[in-house]
């Protein structure tokens, strides 16, 4: 796929490899974008590439595909909504249960 920019480039990763929830964050204003649609997110920024991997990438709209939630109040909200989306389609790289 043709991405708007280099995921590992300084718009994708501002200079440092970063990976799934981190490049959703940057995108996020914590105080200005909430409420948020996620319908107005995925159209601002389903196009754009997330890195999942060291080998992985697929759209911001690859993930939303995943995401019950149409609304998030804050983002607390927005990141649970996300993360739990990205671990129950196996975008997820970090085993929870292996790490406590």
């Amino acid at each position: 796929m043709d991405w708007p920019h280099d995921p590992d480039g300084e718009e994708g990763s501002e200079g440092k490899r970063k990976y799934g929830q981190a490049i959703l964050a940057k995108k996020l204003d914590e105080e200005g974008d909430f409420p948020l649609s996620a319908s107005d997110f995925v159209d601002e920024h389903g196009d754009e590439p997330v890195r999942l991997n060291h080998s992985e990438v697929v759209s911001v709209a690859d993930i939303f595909e995943h995401v019950d939630q149409s609304e998030f109040d804050d983002i607390v909200s927005f990141h649970k909504a996300v993360g739990q989306a990205m671990r129950n389609a196996d975008m997820w790289e970090v085993d929870v249960e292996k790490h406590a």
